[in-house]
């Protein structure tokens, strides 16, 4: 039986898929083998010993202590491209505010009640919020993941001119995008071009204010900004810069700040990205598959800080161990096993960075406290689970 905290309210979608007799979800785990959370903010809180996984129903994990859950062995699950529909649909809603003058309209229209005539008043005010089409017009794409692409195809059938970039091109990016999207290499060269920039990168120490003065001088006087991702890529300072020089004509983010409210060419929304019934809904089915998975079987998929491994369970008994990816780790645990005459099945060992992940299928187990100890023992092992 595993205890499932929930730090957040999450969807019935993901929640029923829990529902059995293997695991108990709740608000109110005291113990928690797991936790599942949406936007709440973990930086303060203590992580016990037997925490097993943390699942973010959504992509963005910076409200999770990452680097602190690899030292003690705790799994961080996402939930990538289970709201990328709903981004999607947002961003390409901000393309047309960044464009046409319809929050300021619509805003200036609300004090019209009083005129006599409101048509006529309409008529000869509407001149003050004249914006482009953007039809024709170029749109480059930083960051090509699950939401870029997306907003790529959308966007060439609006009829922009589409570039996108991508260092980290994956495969199953380069199969969905359409050909008639530009992949450049250079990002530099690409934001002189751009009458809009739409940003889908994800956020981390690199790329940290990736939109800086810097990257302002090089962008084509008048392009208009979309930051669906993260807030902290860009450098609010020289945004801010660059509005008042007119190099960037509109930015419209989902990430308020005190600095951006009430500036007059900035739009900010509420952080309503995966803000949709149905993202919500995705993102907990997801996040809670990937629980599932891994606290019955031992099986990582979509871990922002493990290796993926999902080598099929077998209905043998299963050691999976979390430890330091440096050399012989492997070889002390086969050892072990070796010298308790017990043989191994099936094995399988991933690495990402410092830390590594093994499991280890047996035909048989005797005395499995024993063998947990021994394994426990390793110098540079961190954690030990028998499924």
């Amino acid at each position: 039986m595993f205890n499932i905290l929930t730090l957040n309210e999450i969807s019935n979608k993901g929640t029923d898929k829990l529902k059995n007799t293997d695991f108990v979800v709740t608000p109110d785990a005291l113990a928690p083998e797991a936790i599942m959370v949406r936007s709440a903010s973990m930086h303060n809180m203590e992580l016990a010993p037997n925490l097993l996984a943390i699942s973010r129903a959504g992509a963005g994990t910076n409200n999770i202590p990452i680097e602190k859950c690899t030292e003690q062995g705790i799994v961080v699950f996402n939930t990538p491209g289970a709201n990328a529909n709903a981004v999607k649909e947002l961003t390409l809603a901000g393309l047309l505010l960044a464009s046409r003058e319809i929050i300021a309209g619509t805003t200036w229209t609300q004090t019209l009640a009083a005129e006599a005539d409101i048509a006529a008043v309409v008529e000869k005010g509407k001149k003050a919020f004249i914006g482009p089409e953007i039809s024709g017009k170029t749109l480059v794409v930083a960051g090509l993941g699950a939401i870029g692409v997306l907003v790529a195809n959308a966007a060439l059938s609006l009829g922009l001119k589409v570039i996108g970039y991508d260092p980290y091109l994956s495969v199953t990016s380069a199969l969905l995008i359409n050909n008639g999207v530009k992949i450049v290499e250079n990002l530099d060269k690409a934001i002189g071009q751009a009458d809009y920039l739409t940003l889908h990168v994800p956020y981390q120490a690199s790329t940290k204010y990736m939109f800086n003065q810097a990257m302002f001088e090089k962008i084509k006087p008048g392009c208009r900004i979309l930051n669906f991702s993260r807030g902290e890529l860009v450098d609010n300072t020289a945004l801010i810069a660059a509005l008042d020089l007119g190099i960037v004509a509109k930015y419209v983010t989902d990430f308020p700040t005190a600095e951006l409210l009430n500036l007059q060419n900035v739009i900010c929304i509420p952080h309503l990205g995966a803000s949709t019934p149905e993202s919500e809904e995705n993102c907990a089915e997801m996040a809670a598959t990937e629980l599932a998975a891994f606290l019955k079987y031992g099986v990582i998929k979509n871990s922002v800080n493990f290796p993926t491994c999902e080598s099929p369970y077998i209905n043998k008994p299963r050691i999976t161990l979390i430890h330091k990816n440096i050399p012989k780790m492997v070889g002390q645990v086969t050892n072990i096993l070796a010298d308790e005459n017990l043989n191994i099945d099936n094995m399988i060992n991933k690495s990402r960075g410092e830390i590594a992940y093994t499991v280890v299928d047996l035909d048989s187990l005797n005395d499995a406290p024993k063998i947990i100890s021994l394994l426990e023992q390793i110098p540079g092992m961190v954690k030990v689970r028998l499924i």
